[in-house]
């Protein structure tokens, strides 16, 4: 994929993520710096953890600012705008979070692969790209991570790896491989959200 191109989807995404973060702040009723740290967090934190683990540091946010720049910004934007008094439809929320976690699933497994060359470990820092930031949102917002629940959240970000990666050995160029991971993270999400659907739990017999 164009270098260009993906440096912009990789700020949308960032937005996104922000925007969710946002929104959850809003929801928990928090002050403007709590909002900014809940939206920072949630669009810069996944992708913190999976550069120091590729050893790809300073991590991207300190070599290029236009990320911090992208955060406040929306961070600012959103709050102006959902400040209005209306209450806010059910589903924005998650649809945003899912969009950010298909953007940002398919960056994962694109920096991985500059970095190293297995397919396994593309997965993995996609996953952990798409899930790390919202992890530590829902921890700051004292809820339980959606990672750790039975909703189909991680199990998307792992299949849209796999169609990344998998499209890249059958020899897809970047830019296909890219759109066919992030499309397939995308519908499961929202699937999942449509018709609701979860995995089955874990439970011990007493």
């Amino acid at each position: 994929m164009d270098s260009m191109l993906l440096y912009f989807i990789d700020l949308f995404g960032t937005a996104i993520f922000a925007i969710s973060g946002v929104l959850l702040a809003g929801r928990l009723k928090m002050d403007p710096f709590g909002v900014v740290v809940l939206g920072s967090v949630t669009a810069i934190g996944g992708g913190t953890i999976r550069d120091m683990a590729l050893g790809a540091t300073p991590v991207f946010w300190i070599t290029d600012t236009n990320y911090l720049w992208t955060i406040l910004i929306t961070c600012l934007l959103t709050m102006i705008i959902v400040r209005r008094p209306k209450r806010l439809s059910w589903w924005i929320l998650p649809v945003c979070d899912a969009i950010g976690l298909a953007v940002f699933v398919g960056i994962g497994v694109e920096k991985s692969m500059i970095y190293q060359e297995s397919a396994l470990v593309a997965i993995i820092m996609g996953v952990i790209t798409g899930c790390g930031g919202g992890i530590i949102r829902d921890v700051l917002a004292r809820e339980v991570p959606m990672i750790l629940r039975s909703e189909v959240y991680a199990t998307a970000c792992i299949i849209g790896g796999v169609f990344h990666t998998t499209a890249l050995a059958m020899g897809a160029d970047n830019g296909s491989a890219f759109l066919a991971g992030m499309c397939s993270t995308l519908l499961i999400r929202l699937g999942a959200i449509r018709w609701h659907l979860s995995l089955p739990t874990f439970a011990l017999n007493r």
